[in-house]
């Protein structure tokens, strides 16, 4: 049987696993869905455009993912993405708590 830190240590492989994995496949429907509507469109390489404004908030990619919007589905998988990263930084420093390390509890959370 597993120690309680190396059972928490497969959790974390396996969460960081499977997250990143659903990012990829929100990222690749996106891509399709944004190609199935832009994909014939002309570029423009001598302009620069950055993110329109309703896609740099949650509430703005949520709206454009219910829109079916292939760039709101595109930043939702970026937003899972980087949840990602925070939830191996929460269960890291649950980790930590489990072996009652304070300073790596700290400099987690830090």
């Amino acid at each position: 049987m597993l120690r309680d830190a190396e059972r928490i240590e497969a959790i974390i492989g396996k969460a960081m696993i499977a997250t990143v994995l659903v990012a990829g496949f929100i990222v690749a429907c996106g891509g399709i869905a944004y190609l199935i509507h832009h994909g014939t469109a002309a570029v423009h390489y001598g302009v620069f455009k950055g993110e329109p404004t309703n896609l740099r908030t949650l509430r703005g990619v949520l709206s454009d993912v219910l829109d079916a919007s292939g760039r709101g589905i595109i930043q939702l998988g970026l937003v899972v993405l980087v949840a990602a990263q925070v939830m191996r930084v929460v269960l890291t420093m649950w980790l930590f708590a489990v072996e009652k390390d304070r300073v790596f509890v700290g400099v987690s959370a830090l």
